[in-house]
């Protein structure tokens, strides 16, 4: 298991999937001093790129701050970020725990971290989300 798991908040966005766009979006989360704890972005078709946001907190100036950047975020949603020591099966126990709970992963994004460490963001069917933190003792 992680030695760390926490729920956190996650918004999904569209930007032209054009070079710098995401690039655009991140200089201005910097500028407006908002904090992320996981960013993906990704193609999703020809022209339209994707990015997913994820805040430790309440974050209600992170519209705001994106609107210059041209990414309009959906609503706000949940997810757990797990962070532990970086070791074979780090994310399998909490994976079978899940499955005998009858939850399925929606997305998993997991990545080492260097020093010994990985982070991963966990996201479950909203109608789970109480039960997978218990069963994650999160």
């Amino acid at each position: 298991m992680p030695d760390e798991i926490t729920r956190v908040d996650y918004y999904m966005g569209a930007i032209p999937y054009k070079p710098g766009e995401g690039a655009k979006v991140l200089a201005a989360l910097k500028a407006a001093g908002v904090n992320l704890v996981a960013c993906l972005g990704y193609r999703k078709s020809a022209k339209i790129g994707e990015m997913v946001l994820a805040v430790a907190e309440n974050t209600p100036g992170l519209a705001k701050a994106v609107k210059p950047a041209g990414l309009k975020l959906g609503k706000k949603c949940k997810a757990f970020l797990m962070t532990g020591e970086d070791r074979v099966g780090a994310l399998a126990e909490g994976g079978e725990k899940l499955g005998a709970a009858g939850i399925r992963v929606v997305s998993l994004h997991a990545v080492a971290a260097g020093a010994g460490r990985f982070g991963a963001l966990l996201t479950v069917d909203p109608k789970y989300l109480k039960k997978a933190a218990k069963v994650l003792g999160a």
